[in-house]
């Protein structure tokens, strides 16, 4: 039997994930959505007035007459949803997890996919690729995807996002389009980013709580890492110790945000305790009309 608590969950993600999909299809946001490759068809020959640079030059020096390629846009899209699931995801200061807020998001990215006929798969991860659903275009497809993420139990509490996109790599064999939800907790990971670019869309939502940004003023403190295990005794009391940890945060930022930002890979910074629909249907807004340009 299902618990009641966990149906409360998945209607309360399936809810806000439908709303906030229906307020970005109903802008300018379907275009993120939409193919913009050219598939080949086949060859006619050359007419006066023809695009030059469609010719195909082996086929006329075959056949000692001009020809140009057939192209139709390409216009099934296959959609990609990458979670990072690490045990960091479990913490949230403000109402809501870093892995719940994602779920959100995931939700919302999938069920506007699907709203505009596009496939749409997932890959759940933490050290390891844990869970890999093929791509399809069902709204039960997406309740499916919707459960399986609120549900998936990890095996592994660390985050290796290169083996990630490496996986991603194997299993989409064409052009795709990207969403790779993460805190971005992992190191070494600027190589396999910028690869996954080349070959798809990748766009990177980096999900923080405001409290792994600044320390509160608690005297002595046992802090765990989430994802290794490690313990240290802080004493934020001190402001020194307060301030240096900010800006060692801040730094960590910086650079990650630098990274993408010469990288060219699309990267929004979305916060448990602040609002995210309006930033994200700007976010997308803008990556719509660089897709298309």
């Amino acid at each position: 039997m299902v618990p009641l608590d966990f149906l409360k969950r998945l209607r309360r993600v399936e809810v806000r994930s439908r709303l906030v999909s229906q307020e970005l299809m109903a802008g300018q946001c379907d275009s993120i959505f939409k193919g913009r490759g050219m598939d080949f068809v086949d060859v006619r020959e050359y007419c006066p007035g023809d695009d030059v640079r469609r010719i195909d030059w082996n086929v006329s020096a075959r056949l000692r007459k001009t020809y140009i390629k057939r192209l139709v846009e390409e216009r099934e899209l296959t959609v990609l949803l990458m979670v990072d699931l690490s045990a960091s995801g479990h913490f949230g200061t403000s109402g809501i997890t870093k892995r719940e807020l994602a779920a959100e998001l995931a939700g919302t990215l999938a069920m506007s996919a699907i709203r505009n006929n596009d496939r749409v798969g997932l890959i759940l991860f933490t050290g390891e690729v844990e869970h890999y659903l093929p791509p399809r275009k069902t709204r039960q497809h997406v309740q499916r995807l919707l459960r399986d993420l609120l549900t998936h139990t990890p095996r592994s509490e660390g985050t290796n996002l290169a083996q990630a996109l490496d996986f991603a790599g194997r299993v989409t064999h064409r052009p795709a389009l990207i969403f790779l939800l993460t805190d971005l907790h992992d190191e070494g990971y600027e190589s396999a980013l910028k690869s996954a670019n080349q070959r798809h869309d990748l766009l990177v939502f980096q999900i923080t709580d405001p409290r792994e940004q600044t320390l509160p003023d608690v005297g002595l403190a046992l802090v765990q890492d989430a994802e290794t295990g490690d313990v240290l005794e802080v004493d934020t009391g001190d402001p020194s110790v307060r301030a240096a940890y900010e800006q060692t945060t801040a730094q960590r930022q910086e650079v990650a945000r630098e990274f993408l930002k010469r990288s060219r890979i699309g990267h929004l910074e979305l916060r448990t305790d602040k609002p995210w629909s309006n930033p994200l249907r700007t976010f997308l807004t803008l990556q719509a009309r660089r897709r298309v340009a």
